[in-house]
Parts: C-alpha cells; structure tokens; sequence
C-alpha cells in the first residue's frame, strides 16, 4: 500500500496588505511522473510557477487544498495564529478529496519549526520547501494562488501597486502609504501601518 505524505506550505506572512494562503499537496497512487529538479519557489520566475501551478493542479494524481485567512483575522489572532488556521484549513480541504476516494494520509509534513493541532502522524521541517518536493509543491500553489487574489486586489486599489510587490512593504509600497494612508486590506496590526493610523 502507497504511503500518503502531504505536504503543507505558507505565502503571505510577511507583507504589509492582504491575506495568508497556505496550501496542502500530495500524490496519490503509484506516481505516473518523476519530481526532477529545484522546485523551490523562492528561486522560480513567475511563469515557471505558474506552469508547474498548471501541472499540479489538473494532474490527476495529484490531490491538493487551499486554506485562506484573511487581513482582518491577522489582525485579530495574530500573523502565527492565522498562518496556522489557514494551513488547518488547506488540510482539512484535501483531506476531504481523499476521503472521497477512500484514501487515509499517512504523515503530513510542516514546513517550518512546530506541529499543527491535526491529529495525524506530523513532523516539522524548516525550509521544507527547498527540500522535499510535496512541500515545494505545495509553496507553489500557495505563492500562485495569493498572487492571483493580490493582482485583482491590485484592480480595485491601483494606487499601491500590489501586481507589483503582492502586499510586500517595498519602498513604491511604503512611499504609497505615506501618501494615501492604508486601504481597507492592509494589516492594521502591522508596523508601519499601525505607526500610520497612530500619527492620524
């Protein structure tokens, strides 16, 4: 019997504007493909995830789960608490696929430094993503998927620049604050948002 490894990976802990998205992969059956190459998303162009994003998501071996959380619950359980509520959720989606085919996940692997409050057999991992493919896999679907929701994000608040720094405090994103104060998915918990709306 295949054992069923899911991996599990963040986007989005760190900038300044919209949600965090994790999301959740795995393989199942006896793999049809061989995982070649660096999939680190870190290191890939834009379109490369976004090729690899086609492939992991229409192949049929492949099972995976997107969890969301918004700005609005950063602010109120903090970045590590929504982080790890939306990978419980990116969990518990794929988990549900599985059941619909009958098949039970064996480990689930973490990339980071601590477990989920999930009651399967888990072990944490940093820089899983790097290193072990159903996690990179699952970095890539979540980096895709956020940009995606930062770019239409982008189309209802064009002054930021969200297409092009997806919610990252670089200096266009900051000198945009200073001009025109945070919008309505900013993360007011967040330095220097919150020193902005402090000086009003």
């Amino acid at each position: 019997m295949q054992k069923i490894i899911v991996g599990i990976d963040e986007a989005g802990r760190g900038p300044l504007a919209g949600p965090v998205v994790a999301a959740a992969f795995c393989v199942v059956g006896k793999p049809k493909f061989r995982a070649i190459g660096d999939f680190d998303s870190k290191k890939l162009t834009p379109q490369w995830r976004e090729d690899l994003y086609q492939v992991f998501t229409s192949h049929p071996q492949i099972e995976w789960g997107i969890g969301q959380v918004s700005e609005k619950q950063i602010d109120k359980i903090n970045i590590l608490q929504a982080t790890r509520l939306a990978m419980k959720k990116a969990f518990y989606g794929l988990f549900r696929k599985l059941q619909n085919k009958g098949v039970t996940p064996n480990l689930l692997i973490v990339d980071g430094t601590s477990l989920l409050d999930i009651p399967i057999s888990q072990k944490a991992i940093p820089k899983a993503d790097a290193t072990i493919f159903p996690c990179m896999a699952a970095s890539i679907i979540a980096k895709v998927t956020r940009d995606r929701l930062m770019l239409k994000l982008h189309e209802r608040y064009p002054v930021y620049g969200f297409d092009r720094h997806k919610g990252y405090g670089t200096k266009f994103h900051l000198q945009a604050l200073a001009r025109f104060g945070p919008c309505t998915i900013h993360r007011k918990s967040f330095s220097p948002i919150s020193d902005v709306l402090k000086s009003k």
